[in-house]
């Protein structure tokens, strides 16, 4: 469906999950793919909190290719709620899931090649919340911000747009019952609903598509609920 041969994609956090889904989408419609995360990986392992990583990781990248056509921030931010979040920990947070994508932006500007996109990767807690999780919905507001501003700024060179999953099980399991029909769709998401928006926001597909975010979430956030909030039930007839 898509042909990347020959382009170069960027993947944060790319070695599990919606992020190695992207990384091998990515592959399989035959891009070169440059991978960071804290786990073991076949390019690069390092610490997006750490500045130095950052230049080492893109000054890599750059030696390897010479530009970047696709640039996926897809990294978790770490979670901590405001009982028992420290300062570092919320901090650390902000630095992978803002600072990082933001300064990976940055040293990749005079490299970016023409058509070039960024695809940020939020969250649909970017505008819901459950108790406990302020830094990482914080993370996730910030960086669905950062799209529409990097668009703006980086207008008539680089597309950036941003995606929103709710509920995307990694593992591919098929729920049934409540887990499933409380979704407007009738089930939960897996990486490749994610990876397949992301795809089609990096191709000339979506050539007039920029500074959007789009939430791939089956549905549920249009889905107004009341009776028994976070322990609501719903009776299908």
């Amino acid at each position: 469906m898509f042909d990347f041969k020959g382009k170069v994609a960027v993947v944060t956090g790319g070695a599990r999950g919606i992020g190695k889904c992207i990384a091998d989408s990515f592959r399989a419609a035959g891009a070169h793919v440059c991978v960071i995360d804290l786990l073991e990986n076949d390019y690069f392992v390092g610490d997006l909190a750490d500045k130095t990583t950052l230049h080492a990781f893109a000054d890599k990248v750059i030696g390897d290719f010479g530009r970047v056509d696709c640039l996926i921030n897809n990294a978790i931010p770490r979670t901590c709620g405001i009982s028992d979040g420290s300062y570092e920990d919320f901090e650390y947070a902000l630095k992978v899931g803002v600072t990082a994508p933001f300064y990976l932006a940055k040293l990749f500007k005079p490299y970016f090649s023409e058509g070039a996109s960024i695809v940020n990767i939020s969250s649909s807690r970017d505008r819901m919340s459950q108790p406990e999780t302020e830094s990482y919905t914080a993370a996730k507001g910030g960086i669905s911000s950062l799209t529409h501003a990097l668009a703006v700024s980086l207008s008539g060179m680089v597309r950036v747009n941003s995606v929103s999953p709710g509920w995307i099980d990694n593992g591919y399991k098929v729920y049934e019952g409540s887990d499933a029909v409380q979704q407007p769709v009738g089930r939960v998401g897996n990486p490749k609903d994610i990876a397949n928006a992301v795809l089609y926001l990096c191709s000339d597909m979506a050539g007039f598509i920029t500074g959007e975010n789009i939430c791939i979430d089956g549905g549920m956030t249009r889905q107004m609920i009341y009776h028994g909030d976070f322990g609501w039930t719903l009776d299908k007839k």
